[in-house]
Formats: structure tokens, sequence, C-alpha cells
């Protein structure tokens, strides 16, 4: 582990941890809700640093790890279909199905791609009219802008092969989902910097209010993450429960409004599945009426597939920061990046990818003890 020692800013980075370390008068349990996060403070030992100050358990940050099994299942069938030409980010390709991911489809035959804009996926629509062009539609409120863009720019073209697998949901209700739980430790949050620069921070002030837990909206380096850190412990310390915003340079409390105007005018809120979660009430963004057209679950008539997720994958449990990755039977075992049970674990944003790639597996095991 770096312990932030061959990181640029490694001083810095001590002299947060120890004003954390100075202010905790108890160990405190926050939980960063960003896979990116994650993979920083996993990678750069962040965690072990502030070990007897602060708790960091891991979140359901990672909009890949959270799609449901049955929406990956729906995806597949979508992809296997001769006339659709399937279009994805990369970060889909692996994640496993019921029996198989997009890269065996494409395998078998599937006309399956990767692109990097939504925009590029209709652009394929325009070039390609014999052919169906669905787009997968994954992510946050991050990423809902440009799938939003992507479906105003469908039906103001004209061009009609083109729609999207929805599978938005929004950070706000997971939150509230979590604070609800019977089994929560949370005590305060770090909010993921990229869904407030879209959205800004007023749907996260009611939540700490009701709940009375600090939330700090933090970036991504180390050193945001550490200061992010250092805010939420000096709130808990000082009995104040209160939105603060540590990424100043690219957040701002109102976000970014156009975004904000175009999401609400192509998508509304809606029930949603979250993997090894279950439902979370008006947690998801699905299309208005006036764009259901672009719908592909209403298109190909997908609404019908139902399936369960695998028991042996403790997904859920590690999305919601009950069980670290490490604790879970599977881990490394029965569930590998080459082998993987979940999203968890092929998910770039993954929290056991995280632990995976970066050995924090391997401090469970007796022989690397010590």
């Amino acid at each position: 582990m770096k312990y932030l020692d061959e990181y640029r800013d490694g001083p810095i980075g001590r002299a947060l941890a120890a004003r954390i370390h100075r202010a905790a008068t108890r160990r405190w349990t926050l939980m960063e809700v960003c896979g990116g996060q994650t993979h920083t403070i996993v990678r750069q030992g962040i965690d072990a640093l502030l070990d007897g100050a602060v708790e960091m358990i891991h979140g359901p940050g990672c909009p890949v790890c959270v799609t449901p099994l049955e929406q990956i299942d729906k995806a597949l069938a979508l992809a296997a279909r001769p006339e659709v030409i399937f279009t994805s980010f990369g970060d889909m390709l692996r994640v496993p199905g019921s029996d198989c991911d997009l890269l065996a489809v494409r395998a078998r035959g599937g006309n399956v791609r990767i692109v990097y804009s939504p925009l590029d996926a209709l652009e394929l629509a325009r070039r390609h009219p014999d052919r169906e062009v669905v787009f997968f539609a994954v992510g946050f409120e991050t990423t809902a802008p440009a799938n939003a863009m992507a479906v105003w720019r469908a039906r103001e073209l004209g061009i009609p092969n083109f729609s999207i697998l929805v599978s938005h949901v929004t950070v706000p209700p997971a939150m509230r989902a979590i604070l609800a739980d019977p089994a929560n430790r949370v005590q305060g949050f770090l909010a993921a910097g990229h869904v407030c620069a879209v959205m800004g921070w007023t749907e996260y002030e009611p939540i700490a209010a009701a709940h009375r837990v600090p939330i700090v909206v933090t970036g991504f380096e180390p050193l945001d993450i550490l200061e992010g850190i250092a805010m939420a412990v000096e709130q808990l310390e000082s009995g104040r429960h209160e939105v603060e915003n540590q990424y100043v340079r690219s957040v701002t409390r109102e976000g970014t409004v156009p975004a904000r105007t175009l999401v609400e005018q192509v998508f509304e809120l809606a029930d949603r599945r979250w993997r090894g979660i279950g439902t979370i009430p008006m947690s998801g963004l699905t299309l208005r009426p006036a764009f259901a057209d672009y719908d592909a679950e209403r298109r190909f008539d997908l609404g019908t597939i139902r399936v369960s997720e695998p028991a042996e994958c403790r997904a859920g449990e590690v999305l919601t920061g009950q069980l670290k990755p490490r604790d879970c039977p599977a881990f490394g075992r029965a569930c590998t990046p080459e082998h993987p049970l979940g999203a968890p674990m092929v998910s770039s944003e993954g929290a056991c990818a995280a632990y995976f790639n970066y050995g924090r597996y391997r401090a469970a095991e007796p022989a690397e003890a010590g």
C-alpha cells in the first residue's frame, strides 16, 4: 500500500491525515458514494492511514455494479437480435448476465459495438437506417444529460431507428435507503463530485437535516478525499449535520442548470431495481411519455424478462457497506476478474475490483499477514 508516500503531494496528505486523527475523539464511520473515490481510497491506502479515527465503508457508487442482472439479460437479448446494432460503453461488455456477457454475444455473431458517446450511437442509426440501433444508457445523474441529448436529437432529426435501454439510477434515494436500514452504520457521507457538478447539492440538504448526518461533496484526488473526510469528521465532532462543498473548483449549489433542465425535460423519476439491493422507490429515471418511442424496453417488449440474483454473489451487502469485499467467501476464490460472479469484480469502479487489483485481499491471507 502506498499510504501516500509515492504521491506527489504526500506531505500535504500526511498533514491532512494528522488533522483527522487530531480531530477524532472516537472512531467515525463514513461512506463514499462513488466508485472512483473507492478506488482512490483503496489504491492509496487512505482507509488504512486513518485506521482508528475513521472507518471508510463503500457505498453503491458504481453504476455498472448496481445495474440489476435482469437488465443485463435484457441487453443480451437485444444484442443477439439480428436486426439490432447494440452499442455500449466498454465497461458493460464483461458484466456477467445469467448465462454470458456482451463479449460472448459478440463472439457468437451479435453486432455489439463500443461507443464513446450516445451521440456516436445516434450517428450509427443515421448511417444504417435498415438496422435498429440501441444504446445501453447506464449511469447516475452524471451520464443522464448526454443520453437525454441523444434522445432529444433523435426526435429533432427524425431518426426513428434509435432507442436506448434505460438503466439510470439516482444517488439521493439510495442514500435515504441506506440511512433507513436498521443495520445502517453510516454517520456521514462523501458525495460524488461529478454527480453534484451536474445536479448541485440541493437534494442532499433535506437528507442531512432529516437524518442528522454531514454530507461533504468531494473530488477524486487523494487530497480531495482526505480533506472531505476531515470536513466530515469536524462536523461530527462539533455536532453539525450540513452539506459542505470540498470540490469548489467544479461544483456549485445549483449544479449545471442547462444539463439539469434537459434531463428533466426528457426523463422522469420512476421506481428502479438495484443489483443485490432490490427496488428503491423513485430512484431511477425513465423516459417521459413524449419520448417513449425511443424506449428500447417498450419497442422490443422486454418487460417479461425476470431473473434472480445468484445467491453466492453478495454484491448487495458490498454495495450497501455491510460487507467488505475481502470478507465475501467467494472473493478471490470463486469470484475473480477472469471469472466474476457479479459486476463489482469487473467494473472499473467496483469495490471488489479495487480490493483485488490493489492486493487488498492478501491482507486476509495468513501467509501474507504482517
